[in-house]
């Protein structure tokens, strides 16, 4: 391989937008909005991805892919659960949490973006994830205080659940390969929505595997065909 700069830079912008800012907005919605209305904010990162795919990539989508890709949003809407109204919050609260769920999907959505561009100047998907994770890994360091504590929480912490973070992050990180491949073959916008499909994935694990039925009723089924038929036809198109 050839080292080019241009295509690490752009990993490495895009590790720190997308892996480290993206996540750690994300978190900050969790603890402010509740998971579940956090998760809602998550689910339009494509949409921001489509707008920056086509400001910074100069992507133009058709009419036929632009609709799909709205079947697509409707049907993960649908499969989001219910997030409760927002009158249980403070309005401050309300606002801060709409600015950081907006920050959250900006974050996703020009990271992966980035992560295209990237691409198209240095096909190199598993290292320039390498330098995308070093890059973020470098400011969580930066950032992180009070690393006595964080070290005898790691001692103290279940080795079972150690290894399971451990595993979601190789996961995780190839995850970020295959869709750094994938933007080679179609467009950015759409790979990012077929990443943001996940909820495909969780429903049966969390059916079969952690026996949690109640989120299985006719509104997500309903969501998961709208969403499976959207990448289908996507696909195909």
């Amino acid at each position: 391989y050839a080292w080019d700069w241009k295509g690490a830079g752009l990993f490495a912008i895009g590790g720190v937008i997308g892996t480290f800012l993206g996540r750690r907005f994300l978190f900050d919605a969790v603890r402010i909005l509740g998971p579940s209305r956090a998760s809602v904010f998550h689910s339009t990162a494509p949409a921001f991805a489509l707008v920056a795919a086509w400001l910074l990539a100069d992507e133009i989508l058709g009419p036929a892919e632009i609709g799909l890709m709205v079947v697509v949003w409707v049907g993960l809407w649908l499969t989001q659960p219910r997030t409760g109204s927002l009158q249980a919050l403070s309005p401050e609260m309300v606002r801060k949490g709409m600015v950081v769920g907006l920050l959250t999907v900006a974050g996703f959505g020009f990271g992966n973006v980035l992560r295209g561009l990237a691409m198209r100047a240095w096909d190199e998907a598993a290292l320039g994830t390498v330098v995308a994770s070093l890059a973020a890994l470098a400011c969580q360091f930066v950032v992180t205080r009070n690393w006595g504590r964080i070290g005898a929480q790691l001692r103290g912490a279940e080795r079972k659940a150690v290894w399971l973070y451990l595993g979601c992050g190789v996961f995780t990180s190839l995850g970020s390969i295959f869709i750094s491949l994938a933007m080679t073959r179609i467009e950015i916008a759409l790979a990012v929505l077929v990443v943001h499909t996940t909820p495909l994935v969780i429903f049966p694990v969390s059916v079969f595997l952690l026996k949690n039925r109640e989120q299985l009723n006719a509104r997500t089924l309903l969501g998961a065909i709208l969403v499976l038929s959207g990448i289908v036809l996507l696909a195909v198109r």
